[in-house]
């Protein structure tokens, strides 16, 4: 069966727009043309579609998503498995970001009082990682140039890490609670151990470190973790950064 450009992107819920895009740039092409210039397209299409619309779930480039397709022997089942695992994956974080705002929600009503510790919860280090795919998209392939393998660390110092980080966001949380403002020596004394904190990672220069808290805001994921933690969090901790970046490393 074939299908029109319209009936496609009706299928698919994406524009028509969009569609002569990716024909434009070689990365999905109509089955064929015809005389009145009308692109048709078959169920293969209609597959390699579904598969661009995962990767782009990934948060992949078009042109990585055009080099993945590409690859001599692209296993579309192999591919649908791991899209299947990674959705899993990110289903169970946010359902646990999900039960974080709950608690907390209820903790801030005084319903129940939950431990400190758990308005982290959902929250890991790996996540952190998860950005360095995005910086390199934005702002340059050489964007963290270093990077260490989180399962190259021991437990006893994935523990040390996660601790670490967890002590940094309470603090910052407390700061905000307590009303001292972004450019208080206890908020930047905090800033500045979170961007240490950031070099068991990746190397991590002044502009990379105002990149990164840039994108907290941007992200939903990493958005709805520090609204879990205080609903001026985002904000608070790029106020904080923004103002650490200028005086320490003269980024504006």
């Amino acid at each position: 069966m074939r299908y029109t450009v319209k009936q496609v992107a009706k299928l698919a819920g994406v524009s028509v727009r969009a569609l002569h895009y990716y024909d434009e740039i070689g990365l999905l092409t109509p089955e064929a043309v015809g005389e009145n210039g009308y692109r048709y397209y078959g169920d293969d299409a209609l597959l390699r579609l579904q598969q661009i619309l995962f990767f782009k779930e990934m948060e992949l480039s078009l042109e990585e998503i055009r080099a993945i397709l590409r690859r001599p022997g692209f296993d579309v089942i192999h591919a649908l498995e791991l899209h299947r695992q990674a959705l899993i994956e990110r289903s169970q974080r946010l359902t646990r970001l999900l039960q974080t705002i709950d608690d907390t929600i209820e903790d801030l009503k005084g319903e129940q009082k939950m431990p400190k510790k758990k308005l982290f919860a959902g929250f890991s280090d790996e996540k952190q990682k998860e950005y360095e795919v995005q910086v390199r998209q934005k702002y340059g392939e050489h964007a963290f140039d270093g990077v260490r393998d989180w399962n190259t660390f021991s437990a006893v110092e994935k523990e040390q890490v996660k601790r670490e980080g967890e002590a940094i966001y309470q603090g910052l949380v407390e700061c905000l609670e307590a009303g001292l403002p972004p450019e208080s020596d206890q908020a930047q004394a905090l800033t500045r151990q979170r961007h240490k904190h950031i070099e068991y990672f990746y190397k991590c220069s002044f502009e990379r470190f105002l990149a990164l808290a840039k994108m907290y805001g941007e992200d939903p994921d990493f958005t709805a973790t520090f609204q879990a933690m205080h609903p001026n969090m985002v904000a608070y901790v790029l106020q904080a950064t923004t103002y650490y970046c200028k005086v320490n490393g003269g980024i504006e």
